[in-house]
């Protein structure tokens, strides 16, 4: 990233996925080392955060505070009510997800890594527009979106995987492979989440994916 920056929370685009609006302010800072990002519920009772557990082998612990409004988190059966400027600590593998309390209620997120291991940002923040086309599997429209993150996001390991995933459902094998072993290089753990995954077994006849995922 830059020396430093500088941005109202108001200037960071709100994305939309289908379930919760965020916006995404780790990617608009190009922050690496760890993520961030606002969850703003517009709403009483809108959820704020999805329903979660950061239980992912890329996962770690995460940190909410409370920006403005009072918010509602369910935590592993548990209630726990935060007014703003509240700090709410979640562990990694713990169930979590927050509904506003008051109108336009904004929580901060802030994670790291899994314990004793650097964060890693996989990009869903800049794939989550397109996961629910790719969840309907409306993979045609998926890469013809995907093609503007193919370009400027191309060190992002969940955009290449998915990417992947998409051409490996439409037969295109080798754009498939090329994307996949982007996605590895960036991320090498991948391969061993590529082996079992069902959205490639279309390529698992092809030598060069035992190579890519380090099976062969």
């Amino acid at each position: 990233m830059n020396r430093y920056q500088v941005a109202h929370l108001e200037e960071i685009e709100e994305v939309h996925d289908g379930r919760c609006p965020f916006r995404p302010v780790r990617h608009h800072f190009g922050l690496t080392t760890f993520g961030v990002n606002t969850w703003t519920a517009r709403a009483v009772s809108d959820r704020l955060i999805n329903d979660h557990d950061e239980s992912d082998e890329f996962d770690g612990d995460e940190l909410y505070l409370v920006l403005s409004g009072r918010a509602r988190f369910e935590i592993d059966g548990d209630r726990v009510d935060a007014s703003a400027g509240a700090f709410v600590a979640v562990a990694a593998g713990i169930n979590r997800t927050a509904f506003a309390e008051q109108p336009d209620t904004t929580l901060v997120a802030i994670g790291g890594g899994p314990e004793g291991k650097p964060y890693r940002p996989l990009g869903w923040e800049v794939w989550s527009s397109l996961q629910p086309l790719f969840a309907a599997g409306r993979h045609e429209e998926v890469l013809a979106q995907a093609e503007h993150l193919l370009q400027a996001e191309s060190h992002y390991p969940m955009v290449l995987y998915n990417v992947a995933c998409s051409e490996s459902a439409l037969g295109r094998t080798e754009d498939a492979l090329g994307h996949l072993r982007r996605a590895v290089e960036v991320m090498p753990k991948l391969g061993d989440y590529a082996r079992d995954d069902e959205r490639l077994a279309a390529l698992r006849g092809d030598p060069a994916f035992s190579h890519i995922i380090g099976g062969g």
